[in-house]
């Protein structure tokens, strides 16, 4: 019994040995750091995976949220698979709306119907990707102007499973470069349109500077045989000029290239000398003529030329407004610290509705289809213009058609006091006299206004030789040494400046006094003369007496 025992005990003993043998000290540390390593893995296998789901999570996250992006997914077939907040904020439609609905829904109709869906899939399905800008259709049907990136998402074996869509609304952006294209094009036609208004200025004076000079010769000569027939024309040529200018002024003032050509004068000169451009008109039409101004200095600030056209052109109008015969009256008087200049007539008056609009660009009162009064209506918004200019005002008033009308500017007045012994409130300047006649070379490529102005100015007791064109002026002067050179600025092949340049070149100290002749007269061509060294500019058709008085004073020794 007990050997039976100890049999069974050392069997159990030594299979107990052989089933699990007791491990050296060695192999528990090994299998305790091995456990250990398993268990750690196992926590980082659990962390990575977390941060996965939670990565996976917050993209999902951030997607769903971006409000300037429609970022959404579309099945392989196109249809809406998943909606952001951008989506709904671009393109209006709640997700609930707009799942399981095929993306055609976004396109115009006409779009839609022409495969145009399909065909987009088919590039990104193909190429990876799709890009366009295009009308893209909100909610309601309301377009908008969009640039969409279209992915084709593939799994890890490569099979297509759908379409990312990211859609980005660029209708404000289109419409600010739709605004700047459409300013520069504004700005490109308005240049052009003040290019070509000003060729067509110089290229409708050039023919008026030759009637011009011609009539003005008949004068010099006293050639009385023709008066009336000289009349005529010197009026309608004074109309054409009239017209001319001012197209060109409205043009400057409205691209912003007039300038005013400020200094202090006394107003009463600028009223004196517009009365006197007024005069053939007033006489023409004999008009009965009130001139009421105080007797003391008036002074302003501004530019006389410009107040004196104002007043010219309000003078103007009331004589062609008033049948012959009529009343006019001009009164200049000093209220506080301004000057007001009425200017009132008994003619055809101004209808109620047309008072608040005299002063538009291209308005006109009623006239029958012979227009007897003519005119483009940019007269009174060239003297609105320039008064606002002045800082002052200009109103237009009438108690109704056929009862007149008057018009009343103020200026701000600068000074005022009394007027000096012997002084005349409107006297025009005295003209200068010539005293002794000048060497001149006139240059015009254009044949007769060249004839009648040289004719003209050796009316006037001056010596002249002509010349057609740059070319011929330098030949000119190897053997004749004027003392001025009138020169056209307009010339081909070489043209005034040119010219000047090369007689100053050529005759140095001799090189005579410079007066620039041509069809442009805006402030920057009047600048570039002067630069150039020209003393005075003259627009054609010129004043052959202002001419001619210029000549004397530039023909006088230099110092």
């Amino acid at each position: 019994m007990s050997r039976s025992k100890n049999v069974r005990a050392t069997a159990g003993e030594s299979l107990e040995d052989k089933v699990a043998p007791a491990p050296e000290p060695s192999l528990r540390g090994e299998l305790a750091r091995s456990r250990r390593n398993e268990a750690r893995l196992s926590e980082e296998v659990a962390e990575g995976i977390r941060r996965v789901a939670e990565t996976e999570e917050l993209f999902r996250l951030l997607v769903a949220s971006v409000r300037d992006y429609a970022i959404f997914m579309l099945d392989p077939s196109g249809h809406v698979a998943t909606w952001n907040a951008g989506a709904e904020r671009i393109k209006g439609y709640r997700a609930e709306e707009i799942l399981g609905r095929h993306f055609s829904i976004f396109y115009p109709e006409e779009v839609a119907r022409s495969g145009t869906c399909d065909r987009e899939l088919e590039i990104a399905s193909r190429h990876g990707r799709f890009e366009e800008e295009g009308w893209r259709l909100r909610k309601g049907g309301q377009r908008f102007w969009a640039d969409v990136v279209i992915t084709a998402v593939r799994d890890r074996d490569g099979r297509l499973i759908g379409y990312s869509k990211v859609t980005r609304d660029l209708t404000d952006r289109m419409r600010a470069e739709e605004e700047r294209a459409a300013r520069l094009a504004a700005e490109q036609a308005s240049r052009a349109k003040d290019e070509f208004l000003a060729m067509l200025g110089h290229e409708l004076r050039n023919p008026l500077a030759p009637i011009v000079t011609a009539l003005q010769l008949m004068k010099l000569r006293g050639d009385r045989g023709s008066t009336r027939e000289q009349e005529v024309i010197e009026r309608q040529v004074a109309h054409m000029v009239h017209l001319v200018d001012d197209l060109l002024d409205v043009s400057r003032i409205a691209s912003g290239k007039f300038e005013l050509r400020r200094r202090r004068f006394d107003l009463r000169d600028a009223v004196g000398k517009a009365i006197e451009i007024a005069c053939p008109l007033l006489e023409q039409r004999q008009h009965r003529f009130e001139l009421d101004v105080p007797r003391r200095r008036l002074v302003v600030d501004g530019d006389e030329a410009r107040l004196t056209q104002v007043l010219s052109h309000l003078i103007n109008n009331a004589a062609k407004y008033t049948e012959p015969g009529g009343e006019i009256r001009v009164a200049v008087r000093l209220e506080g610290e301004e000057i007001e200049i009425d200017v009132s007539d008994t003619g055809i008056g101004i209808e109620p509705a047309m008072l608040p609009r005299v002063f538009e660009l291209f308005v006109q009162g009623s006239q029958g289809a012979d227009r007897p009064a003519g005119g483009l209506g940019l007269g009174l918004t060239l003297v609105r213009t320039l008064v606002d200019m002045h800082g002052g005002t200009v109103e237009a008033r009438s108690p109704g058609i056929g009862r007149g009308s008057t018009f009343t500017i103020r200026l701000p007045c600068a000074e005022s006091g009394p007027v000096g012994p012997g002084e005349d409130p409107v006297a025009p300047a005295p003209r200068a006299r010539t005293r002794r006649g000048r060497r001149v070379l006139l240059v015009d490529d254009n044949e007769d206004a060249l004839m009648l102005l040289a004719e003209a100015i050796e009316a006037a007791g001056h010596e002249v030789a002509t010349a057609l064109d740059a070319v011929e002026a330098l030949r000119v002067i190897e053997r004749f040494t004027p003392e001025v050179a009138v020169l056209d600025i307009g010339l081909p092949v070489m043209d005034g400046y040119e010219l000047a340049d090369k007689m100053r070149a050529e005759m140095g100290g001799r090189a005579p006094r410079l007066l620039a002749l041509t069809g442009y007269g805006s402030e920057r061509d009047r600048a570039r003369t002067r630069e150039a060294g020209f003393e005075a500019h003259f627009v054609k058709p010129v004043d052959v007496r202002r001419l001619i008085e210029c000549i004397q004073v530039a023909g006088a020794p230099r110092g």
